[in-house]
């Protein structure tokens, strides 16, 4: 084999087993549950909450991800949910609200 080309595959095998990750990695269901965990106070353990307050479990995920890209935004005003929003990443919130969309009502 000719050397240079042995170096220039190598170099790209290498770089391809040390290249960052492009996608964010699936969170697990004990990480998932206690990224959801965050809104039991108020939305209640599991998405069922007290009167007065929004039960989540069982909404629809597209509706509660777009309200929290607008509490996120400060499109929609809140008293804490603005603020809460923001420490999550999108993708984080998609998988918060898919999992009390999957809870059951």
């Amino acid at each position: 084999m000719n050397f240079p080309i042995f170096l220039g595959l190598a170099a790209l095998l290498l770089g391809g087993a040390t290249a960052p990750a492009r996608a964010e990695a699936a969170p697990d269901a004990l990480q998932l549950r206690s990224w959801a965990a965050a809104c039991f106070n108020c939305h209640g353990p599991g998405g069922h909450a007290e009167k007065g307050n929004e039960s989540l479990a069982g909404k629809d995920a597209e509706e509660m991800f777009r309200k929290l890209m607008d509490y996120k935004s400060g499109r929609k005003p809140a008293t804490l949910m603005h603020q809460l929003s923001k420490g999550y990443t999108d993708e984080q919130l998609k998988a918060i609200v898919g999992w009390f969309a999957a809870q059951k009502p």
